[in-house]
């Protein structure tokens, strides 16, 4: 089963994102609000992919994905972002980004990236 950590501040995203995953046969590990929280998630749980809100309090999605390339530089993250954060979004994937999702999430697209980013 594929392992997935989920890190988004709004807890009914979250909450959301676990229930499609859950249901598609996914893993989800652990959970977190922000980007401090991830990274200790991250040393903890050691997903098979993440799935990453950009813009949180505390430290931000971007400067997390940061981290942990540094500290497992084969880790696969997937952004997710609300609509126009197209300059975010650019550069999280020039951070090593393996893709990224667009809200308002949708069941099928998010469970084919996911797999899809699994499989390079």
């Amino acid at each position: 089963m594929k392992k997935v950590l989920i890190v988004d501040d709004a807890a009914f995203m979250r909450l959301a994102i676990k229930t499609i995953l859950e249901k598609n046969g996914f893993e989800v590990v652990g959970e977190a609000k922000n980007g401090i929280e991830c990274i200790k998630k991250y040393k903890e749980t050691k997903p098979d992919i993440v799935t990453m809100d950009i813009t949180m309090p505390e430290m931000s999605g971007t400067d997390a994905l940061k981290i942990i390339k540094e500290l497992d530089p084969s880790a696969k993250v997937v952004m997710v972002s609300a609509m126009g954060q197209d300059v975010m979004v650019k550069e999280a994937i020039m951070q090593g980004a393996k893709s990224f999702i667009v809200k308002p999430i949708k069941e099928d697209h998010i469970v084919q990236t996911l797999n899809k980013v699994l499989e390079t």
